[in-house]
């Protein structure tokens, strides 16, 4: 008999999917609508509308800054199944997100987690050493800026605003956003520069 670490990643996934299913938690229809949903809607644009937002906005900021889940459905990212906080990176703090027991992360928001955010390399080396990970990622933060690690679970997940780039003053919130990455509001990047 084969062994569940021996099943290809899909084939596991449809094992749980039938469980859930036969145990009346949820039906396949119901599993392809969140699979769509996610696909279709999950994206690092959504969580950078709302960083650039914050930036022309300091009502949205605050409320951002005060309820993640309010601020992020205002801009139509309602329905999140978790409590979203959302941290400022400032002259004097540089915030950095990691899940240290999986991978919890605002997908919806951020899209996809790239590969290095589920490895256990980071996971645990992020937590200890922040800012050497930073530097290997080219982000060097000066030693007299507090870095500060925020460990997302499965209740709660964490998005970095990052701050405003220097030039943008007269910028319109399409053109700043172009500017935020997936990796700064992880924050393991700044964001882009004009």
């Amino acid at each position: 008999m084969t062994g569940h670490d021996d099943l290809p990643t899909a084939a596991r996934a449809r094992r749980l999917e039938e469980r859930l299913i036969a145990a009346g938690l949820t039906s396949d229809d119901e599993i392809d609508e969140y699979l769509t949903r996610l696909q279709v809607k999950a994206s690092p644009v959504n969580g950078a509308r709302m960083a650039a937002r914050a930036w022309t906005d300091p009502q949205y900021r605050d409320l951002l800054l005060s309820d993640g889940d309010a601020a992020a459905a205002e801009l139509g990212f309602d329905g999140l199944t978790y409590q979203l906080r959302v941290v400022a990176n400032t002259g004097a703090t540089h915030n950095v997100i990691v899940c240290t027991l999986c991978s919890c992360y605002p997908r919806m928001l951020l899209g996809l987690p790239p590969e290095w955010y589920k490895s256990r390399n980071y996971r645990s080396r992020v937590v200890r050493e922040p800012r050497v990970v930073l530097a290997e990622f080219g982000t060097v933060i000066p030693d007299d800026v507090l870095i500060r690690v925020h460990d997302s679970t499965a209740d709660m997940r964490y998005l970095v605003a990052p701050r405003r780039s220097e030039g943008t003053e007269n910028w319109s919130e399409v053109e700043l956003a172009r500017l935020v990455t997936r990796d700064s509001m992880i924050g393991v990047a700044l964001a882009d520069k004009p």
